[in-house]
């Protein structure tokens, strides 16, 4: 190995070759490439030591970055050139050729496709005369040679050890190799290297890829071994000296569940037959006789968690009124004969003080009534099977549902008095008919008794039809009532609609028009629409038009009605108006024809399961009545 044995060889070596040289620069920098120390033929040192590459001894003859062309280093990998670095090749000397490098111009030479795991390559473009120890001087720089296999057409495979050692011989290519001194064109040729495809390359690295995957599923086996949750341990086979054994285990507490499991695997088994039915009877009576004791500490822990319940009740009672206590304190502290004494900053701290006091109170306050509704929510669930009329009623929309509610508790209170009063009549005509039907013994001799009593009950059954009429009377005037409450809120719901409609559709009229405009209307002695009485509203109601856009709609109902003599139901004639505008609902449809029942009837037609609901135009019938 020429290029590592250092500079006193090498002036040996290189004195038969007879090279001329003149640039000693380019000599210099080839040989400091191929990381030798730059001498020249006779030995003497052609370059001073700042200009050689940094870290050289030349006691050594070598470098720190080792060139990856020089013998000795085949068992480590290159370091990685960066793509942006151009390569400099140089002239390469062995003991029996010489390899020069390509003009730098052309284009580098190209190679295939690098197969999976090479280890061999193709070398092509040898010289006649190249025999395979000159092949082997020359690529066992790049690393060790497993073989070489020469052919008689000037070309070659070479086979390395390590997949590595295939790039560097790939930077041989393109290099014209001469041997020796001679010009023969027999002694040179352009070398040329490339990936080559071998069986033996590809079977060592399906043999690598299969012993990776084996080991990589082993190492996941092993994984899953790990995470994998314990077997479950094994069922005993069914005898009867087990059967025994397991009928006492289901009796145990602590160990049901095992006993369970292997009743369970013996009747899945088909262990059950006419002979052992009457121990499996016995052991699905004893697992029966387990729910009893289930349901008892059920129980039991039902009265454990109310009793908790019930302690801390009572200790959130106790805290409540010592805070009620301290409360007391402090607002009995902040009074004027006691407060003049502290002094200003006492001030502000007891009012800190009874501020957070008061926090804390209200926060206990409203977890105690928390708990206090859900008994109470719990008291009414456990009510509401038997008493299903007195559920309470929320409010929902305002004032007007508010008032609804209480007219229809008032309506409910006065029809359970009423249905009391006809009991207690319907008593009462019992008692005179058997008072009426007297024996016949005692007919003459208590005459005047009966008639007494006869009178008594006439009387107190005329009370009672008078008290009857005056609840009817009030009665039907709550339900008056309830009917016009209803009538305004629906009006209100109305005039929301139709303002929300006036709002869009006058989004450029100027606010201070609409001011003044009110302000005449208020001054003249007109009132707005929200504040009609409530006769002007039922009247608005019953026949008025709110809007433009309801006109129009009243048109259009009028004409599809008028159409169709026999009627149509409203979901027809929604499909019909969605065409027309998608907006409208058919809850708009069918409030706009109950509005106006001097032009719009609704009748019902058909029989059982084909019964429905069809509206008709009657606007012709009230004019020919009119």
């Amino acid at each position: 190995m020429a290029s590592a044995d250092g500079p006193g060889n090498l002036g040996s070596e290189q004195n038969p070759l007879s090279i001329p040289v003149a640039d000693h620069g380019a000599w210099a920098t080839a040989m400091n490439n191929l990381g030798i120390m730059p001498v020249g033929i006779s030995g003497q040192q052609l370059v001073s030591d700042s200009l050689c590459i940094p870290r050289f001894d030349p006691s050594l003859g070598l470098i720190a970055p080792i060139n990856p062309m020089m013998g000795g280093i085949s068992l480590v990998p290159p370091p990685p050139i960066p793509p942006d670095v151009p390569v400099i090749k140089e002239i390469i000397h062995c003991k029996s050729c010489t390899l020069f490098p390509q003009n730098p111009n052309l284009p580098p030479p190209s190679t295939r496709e690098r197969p999976p795991g090479c280890k061999t390559v193709f070398v092509g473009g040898l010289p006649e005369n190249a025999t395979e120890d000159i092949i082997r001087e020359v690529f066992d720089q790049c690393g060790e040679i497993t073989a070489i296999r020469k052919s008689k057409k000037n070309f070659c495979h070479i086979r390395f050890s390590e997949e590595f050692m295939i790039d560097k011989a790939i930077y041989l290519s393109g290099y014209r190799m001469r041997i020796g001194s001679s010009t023969d064109k027999k002694d040179s040729g352009r070398i040329h290297v490339d990936f080559a495809q071998a069986r033996d390359d590809l079977y060592e690295w399906e043999c690598k890829q299969r012993l990776l995957a084996r080991e990589e599923r082993h190492r996941r086996k092993i994984n899953e071994d790990r995470l994998r949750p314990p077997s479950p341990p094994p069922i005993v086979h069914y005898s009867e000296h087990e059967a025994t054994l397991l009928a006492e285990k289901l009796k145990d507490d602590n160990k049901f569940s095992e006993a369970t499991a292997v009743l369970f695997t013996w009747i899945d088994r088909g262990e059950v037959n006419r002979r052992t039915a009457n121990h499996f009877y016995s052991m699905i009576q004893s697992a029966n006789s387990h729910v009893r004791r289930l349901m008892s500490e059920k129980a039991l822990h039902e009265e454990e968690m109310e009793r908790a319940k019930e302690i801390f009740k009572n200790a959130l009672m106790a805290i409540l009124t010592q805070f009620e206590q301290i409360t007391a304190i402090f607002t009995a502290a902040t009074r004027q004969k006691a407060w003049d004494h502290f002094s200003k900053a006492q001030r502000k701290n007891i009012d800190i003080w009874r501020k957070q006091c008061e926090e804390l109170r209200n926060a206990h306050s409203e977890e105690i009534m928390g708990i206090r509704r859900e008994e109470e929510m719990e008291m009414s669930d456990d009510d509401s099977d038997d008493i299903p009329n007195k559920r309470m009623r929320t409010q929902e929309n305002g004032v007007c549902d508010q008032t609804q509610a209480s007219l229809r508790e008032e309506n409910d209170s006065l029809r359970w008095q009423l249905d009391a009063y006809r009991n207690e009549v319907e008593l009462l005509k019992k008692e005179q008919s058997r008072v009426s039907r007297p024996d016949d013994d005692h007919a003459h001799t208590h005459a005047h008794s009966p008639e007494a009593q006869i009178q008594l009950l006439q009387q107190s059954m005329h009370n009672m039809q008078q008290q009857l009429l005056s609840l009817q009377e009030k009665l039907s005037s709550k339900e008056t009532e309830l009917e016009q409450a209803r009538e305004e809120h629906h009006y209100l719901e109305m005039e929301v609609h139709s303002l929300r409609d006036k709002l869009l559709s006058s989004k450029g009229e100027a606010v201070e028009g609409t001011n003044g405009e009110l302000h005449e209307k208020s001054v003249n002695g007109s009132v707005p629409s929200l504040y009609l009485s409530r006769d002007r509203r039922s009247e608005f109601m019953r026949g008025g038009v709110a809007s433009e856009k309801e006109a129009l709609l009243l048109g259009i109902i009028s004409t599809f009605l008028h159409v169709h003599p026999f009627g149509a139901n409203l979901e027809y004639l929604w499909s019909y108006i969605q065409r027309l505008d998608s907006k409208i609902s058919a809850g708009e449809l069918e409030r706009l024809m109950v509005r106006l029942p001097s032009m719009f009837r609704q009748e019902l037609s058909g029989v059982g399961a084909t019964l429905e609901k069809r509206w008709k135009f009657c606007g012709f019938d009230s004019l020919s009545s009119a």
